[in-house]
């Protein structure tokens, strides 16, 4: 029998087409793979250069040692939750604390002890077969011709990725651009719309600003060395052709980070150029120190809730005059104070968060971190055990910034292991390790809610149950989102996510209720939306509207609470339809708690008889006036009527 075909060959070839297969599990979901045939084509290439590399499998089998533990791990998250292993997911692995684990895995940590037995298993009697069949040795000369020829390739890709690829010749760009035209002719009627209508909206308006963030870093922190590098490179492309456009090297890193196990090793690499920026945006602020205490007695028990929302529109709270009932829940909540007229600055979850959690002024929102903490660490030196508890993202393109400030807290957990994908976990997911945290024994907490709220897809949001409204995208796979059919369909089912957060809210509040502790509670969302209301094309947000600008928020309070703080609740009810920002949050949640700090700003908060008016900048075509703007259109785009500030990024 030649040496191929035996069972101890087959065994190992067979497992490690499986490991390798795991990309195209989407397939067995009946989802389509993209790609399918580069990523096919990478994978092999990766595994001869692995196989001519190291010759002998006995010696690349202990480098995929981490890929065979990983395997369990990519299944699950392909399963429930349609994706592989992140960087999100790598971060959340890497700084879970083993109790963390514990409380999350519950009983299931048995089944998890027996994956890794029967992955130790599985990994060791490969390398038992790969130690004692030689016959898989490349010892043939043909090894150093393939090992010549991937150099070649990989010195092409270098070549070009340096100096450059030569454009594809005039024939061929022409008639590239007549069909371009075409398509663009044919499309002229989205054509406003077209970048409105990504899945993952948040990338669009987000990525930009994280280039600006990347390069102003980049350039703050350039060394000699660098700029020498960077000169040298210059002056290579000025004296060297550019690579024949016929001998570019089909290498796509989005692709090729897919693939298994080769893909896990750019995904850690993410993982920990993420890690980096992160703590560098740390150490920027590292020293500072708001100065801040306690006015009152300390071991007096109180309890805030920080609800930070995604997504959510004011005008689509019945809590606000919507016609549809989304808020039976809280409307019922006589200590309830909502607030009608609050603007965010940027409609992006990444650059208006660190505005709502820290004295980051509005107009420098565009730009790359800031010197100061949040007020997570200003309830820390007043004595409070804070928590960050987030059913979104860690690490990952656009969460970063966010995550800078999360960390702060002395409990941070991110629990959504969907990341913003249609099978995200539902914010319910935040109920318990709420409740854990109120339990704790330490008299003053700071707890901090990230919820997905509202986010894409919508009828992803919440359960059947909530499916109030229809018809409705429930249950819809792949909806066509820019299909203007769908209008009805996609806003009901935005709306039948906001009966959700009502109820989610609702049930934040009946567990504050419960308590025997001072409690309180602030709600406020990221950004809003726009949903081709009336004869608008623009879907999603990042289109400078006022249905994104103009967000719900309000705040509740116990019994407790108001008996005393009888002041605080007299001016929150006077301020009830005040201008405010989200500028606003960060003065008002610690005057709540009644904190006090040297260069307090009583003049902005909600709470304070001293609350003031104050410029309502909002990210439209520059710094626009958003009190002294025009709204145009059934978009109602928000235009200032004077020339907007420059902004600075």
């Amino acid at each position: 029998m030649p040496a191929l075909f035996r069972p101890a060959s087959l065994y190992l070839l067979v497992s490690y087409l499986l490991i390798s297969s795991l990309p195209f599990f989407p397939l067995l979901q009946g989802q389509p793979v993209e790609k399918p045939y580069h990523l096919l084509a990478m994978e092999l290439v990766s595994w001869l250069g692995f196989w001519v590399l190291l010759q002998r499998p006995r010696w690349f089998h202990y480098l995929l040692l981490p890929a065979f533990f990983a395997v369990p791990i990519e299944v699950y998250l392909r399963l429930y939750f349609g994706q592989g292993i992140s960087t999100h997911h790598l971060g959340i692995m890497v700084e879970t604390s083993p109790k963390e684990a514990m409380e999350f895995l519950g009983n299931k940590v048995w089944l998890l002890l027996l994956l890794v037995i029967a992955m130790t298993a599985w990994w060791w009697s490969l390398l038992r077969v790969a130690k004692n069949h030689a016959h898989w040795d490349w010892r043939h000369r043909s090894r150093w011709a393939v090992l010549l020829l991937i150099a070649l390739g990989i010195a092409t890709w270098t070549y070009g990725e340096q100096i450059g690829v030569a454009k594809a010749p005039p024939a061929a760009s022409a008639s590239k651009a007549s069909g371009s035209a075409a398509s663009n002719s044919g499309s002229s009627a989205d054509s406003s719309s077209t970048e409105d209508e990504e899945k993952d909206e948040d990338e669009e308006e987000e990525a930009s600003a994280s280039a600006s963030a990347s390069a102003s870093t980049s350039a703050a922190e350039a060394s000699a060395s660098a700029d020498t590098l960077t000169r040298w490179r210059t002056s290579l492309k000025k004296n060297l052709p550019p690579l024949p456009h016929w001998a570019k090297i089909p290498y796509d890193e989005e692709t090729y980070i897919r693939s298994w196990p080769f893909g896990l090793v750019l995904r850690a690499n993410d993982f920990w150029v993420e890690r980096d920026y992160l703590a560098k945006l740390s150490e920027k602020s590292r020293a500072f120190r708001f100065q801040a205490h306690l006015d009152g007695n300390p071991e007096t028990p109180q309890t805030i809730i920080m609800v930070i929302g995604e997504s959510s529109r004011f005008d689509r709270w019945s809590l606000n005059g919507y016609e549809r009932d989304t808020n039976p829940l809280l409307k019922k909540e006589s200590n309830l104070v909502a607030f009608s007229d609050v603007v965010t600055a940027v409609s992006a979850t990444r650059l208006s968060v660190p505005i709502i959690v820290s004295r980051k002024p509005a107009a420098q929102s565009l730009k790359a971190g800031f010197s100061e903490k949040s007020f997570l660490t200003a309830f820390k030196e007043a004595g409070f055990k804070t928590y960050w508890l987030s059913n979104q993202m860690s690490f990952g393109q656009f969460d970063t910034p966010t995550s800078v400030f999360a960390k702060e807290a002395d409990v941070t957990q991110f629990l959504n292991l969907g990341g913003f994908t249609n099978s995200s976990n539902l914010d319910q997911v935040l109920l318990e390790p709420m409740a854990n945290a109120m339990r704790d024994a330490s008299p003053k907490k700071l707890i901090v809610l990230h919820t997905l709220g509202n986010h894409w897809n919508y009828s992803h949001r919440h359960p059947q149950s909530f499916d109030n409204w229809k018809p409705s995208l429930y249950g819809v796979v792949n909806p066509a989102y820019t299909d203007l059919k769908n209008k009805q369909a996609l806003n009901n089912s935005y709306d039948n996510s906001i009966l959700y957060t009502d109820w989610m809210l609702s049930e934040v509040i009946q567990k504050l209720k419960t308590s025997s502790q001072i409690t309180s509670l602030l709600y406020i969302s990221d950004h809003g939306q726009t949903l081709y209301d009336g004869t608008c094309n623009l879907a999603f947000h990042g289109h400078n509207t006022e249905y994104e600008f103009h967000v719900p928020a309000f705040m509740w309070y116990s019994d407790a609470y108001q008996e005393h703080f009888p002041d605080k609740i007299v001016q929150l009810r006077l301020h009830q339809k005040a201008r405010l920002s989200t500028e606003n949050v960060f003065h008002s949640l610690l005057d709540m708690a009644n904190i006090r700090y040297p260069d307090e700003k009583l003049e902005w908060s909600i709470l304070s008889k001293q609350l003031k008016a104050h410029t309502r900048y909002v990210d439209s075509y520059g710094w626009t006036n958003y009190d002294n703007a025009t709204l145009k259109g059934d978009c109602r785009e928000v235009m200032d009527k004077k020339t907007p500030l420059v902004q600075e990024k």
